[in-house]
C-alpha cells in the first residue's frame, strides 16, 4: 500500500508541478524533476510521513523497476530514429559527431581537471579525473525526447540530434571502459588488458546481437495478430522482456558478459522500425502509453538526487569546472565536427547545446566507478552533482537551442484563438 501511495503522490505532484511552471514556459522535464526533489528525502519526505513522499533514498530505490522499464521504453523509441531511410540522409554526419563530440568533451574534462589536480594534488587523483573525463562523454537520452515529445519539435537539428545521442552512449560505454581500466591499473599497479579493451567491446557487440534477435522474433510474432491493440501489447510485453535479458551479467573465464539495457533496447526499436510496416502506427500508440511512466521516471530520478553533495566546498569547486569544461567539449566538439561534415550552420550552432543533459548512463558509470573504493566516493560525488545541474537546466537549454534552431515552432495565433474560445464556452457551461 505505501508503495502504491508512494507512486501515485509523486505522478500527482509531477503534473501538478507542470502547471505551476507553464507560465514560466519551462519543459515539462525541468518540472517533473523538480516535483521529486520536493517530495524527496530532503523536503516533504524529511518529514517523516509514509507515502506522503519519499523519506529516504532506500523509499526511492524500491522503485527502481519503474526506471529500468521507463528507460527501456526511452531508448526503444529512440532505436525508432534509426529509419534506414533517413540515415541514408544523416547516418555519416550522425556517426562523425557522435564520436568526436564525445571524444572533445572528455579531453575537455582531462585537461581541465588535471590542471586542478596539480593545484590540489590531495583532493584530485589522477585515476579519479580519468575517470570523470569518460563519464563527460554521457548524454541523457531521456531528457532530450521529452523535450523533442512535448514541443513535437521536428527539424534538420532534431533528425540529427537523436541518432547522435543514441550514438553517445555507445561511445561512452567504450571510452569509460578503456579509461576505467586504466584508473585501476594506477590503482592496483597491475595491468589487464581484458577489462580494458576486450570485455567493453563484447558488451556492445552482445547488446546489439541481443537487441536484433528480439526484434526480429517480435516482428515474427506481430504476424499472429490482425488487431493493433493485440500487436500492441506484444509490442510492449517484447520491450519488458528485452529490458528483463539485458540485466543478464555472468563470467565465461576471464570473459565478462554482460549488456547494455539502452543498447539492447535501442537495437530491438531500430530493427522493429525497419523491418515492420506497422512500425509507425504502433509507436505512435506505445508513446500515448508510455507518457506516464515517462513522467514518474523524471519525478523519481528527480527524488534520487543528492543535495547533500552541496555542503562540501572541495566537490563543489571541482564539480563546477566538470560542468563547465564539459558544457565547452560538447559545444565545440559538435561545433567542429558539424562544420566538417558540411551541417546547416543553424545545427553547427545549436547542436551542441542540445546534448548537454546527464543522467542515467552517467549514474551508472559512477557506480561503477565505486569500484575503486575510497577514491571511488568522489567520483561518484561530482557526477550526482553534475547530473542535479544538468537534469534542471539541461532541458531549458535543450528547448531554447531547438527553438532558435526552427524545430520548435510557435503556435499560430488562429489555433491560440480556437483554444481560448473552447475553454471560455467550458467555462460558461
Amino acid at each position: 500500500m505505501t508503495t502504491l501511495l508512494s507512486v501515485s503522490i509523486a505522478l500527482l505532484a509531477g503534473l501538478l508541478m507542470t502547471r505551476a511552471f507553464k507560465k514560466l514556459k519551462l519543459p515539462a522535464v525541468t518540472a517533473y524533476l523538480i516535483a521529486g526533489v520536493l517530495i524527496g528525502p530532503y523536503c516533504i519526505g524529511a518529514l517523516g510521513v509514509e507515502g506522503l513522499g519519499f523519506n529516504s533514498h532506500d523509499a526511492v530505490s524500491r522503485l527502481s523497476l519503474i526506471s529500468e522499464v521507463a528507460l527501456g521504453f526511452i531508448a526503444f523509441s529512440i532505436g525508432n530514429e534509426f529509419r534506414l531511410e533517413e540515415l541514408k540522409k544523416t547516418g555519416k554526419q550522425a556517426f562523425v559527431i557522435g564520436i568526436f563530440q564525445a571524444l572533445v568533451a572528455t579531453l575537455f574534462v582531462d585537461l581541465a581537471l588535471f590542471i586542478v589536480h596539480i593545484i590540489m594534488p590531495d583532493k584530485l587523483s589522477i585515476s579519479q579525473l580519468i575517470t570523470l573525463g569518460a563519464i563527460a562523454t554521457a548524454t541523457a537520452p531521456a531528457a532530450t525526447l521529452m523535450v523533442v515529445r512535448q514541443y513535437k519539435a521536428k527539424g534538420p537539428l532534431t533528425s540529427l540530434l537523436l541518432p547522435i545521442v543514441a550514438l553517445d552512449d555507445a561511445v561512452g560505454l567504450v571510452v569509460f571502459a578503456v579509461s576505467f581500466g586504466i584508473a585501476k591499473t594506477i590503482v592496483s599497479g597491475s595491468v589487464d588488458l581484458i577489462s580494458i579493451i576486450i570485455n567493453p567491446l563484447v558488451e556492445i557487440v552482445c547488446s546489439l546481437g541481443l537487441g536484433a534477435v528480439m526484434g526480429y522474433f517480435l516482428m515474427q510474432l506481430e504476424k499472429m495478430f490482425n488487431s493493433n491493440t493485440n500487436r500492441l501489447n506484444m509490442t510492449i510485453a517484447f520491450v519488458f522482456l528485452t529490458a528483463s535479458l539485458s540485466m543478464l551479467d555472468f563470467h565465461i573465464g576471464a570473459l565478462h558478459i554482460s549488456f547494455s539495457s539502452l543498447l539492447v533496447c535501442m537495437m530491438l526499436g531500430t530493427v522493429f522500425c525497419n523491418i515492420c510496416p506497422l512500425s509507425h502506427d504502433l509507436m505512435g500508440a506505445t508513446d500515448k502509453w508510455t507518457s506516464p511512466l515517462f513522467a514518474l521516471f523524471f519525478v523519481i530520478s528527480g527524488a534520487e538526487l543528492e543535495l547533500g553533495v552541496f555542503a562540501d566546498g572541495a566537490i563543489v569547486f571541482i564539480g563546477i569546472v566538470y560542468i563547465v569544461f564539459r558544457s565547452l567539449g560538447k559545444y565545440f566538439g559538435s561545433y567542429a565536427s558539424a562544420k566538417m561534415v558540411k551541417c546547416e550552420p543553424s545545427i553547427c550552432k545549436y547542436l551542441g547545446i542540445t546534448l548537454l543533459p546527464q543522467a542515467g548512463v552517467a549514474l551508472g558509470m559512477c557506480t561503477t566507478a565505486m569500484q575503486l573504493g575510497v577514491e571511488g566516493n568522489l567520483i561518484r560525488n561530482i557526477t550526482l552533482f553534475a547530473v542535479l545541474i544538468y537534469e534542471l537546466f539541461g532541458p531549458l537549454f535543450t528547448r531554447q537551442a531547438l527553438t532558435a534552431a526552427g524545430d520548435i515552432k510557435p503556435i499560430p495565433d488562429h489555433v491560440k484563438e480556437r483554444r481560448n474560445t473552447k475553454l471560455q464556452e467550458a467555462k460558461n457551461r
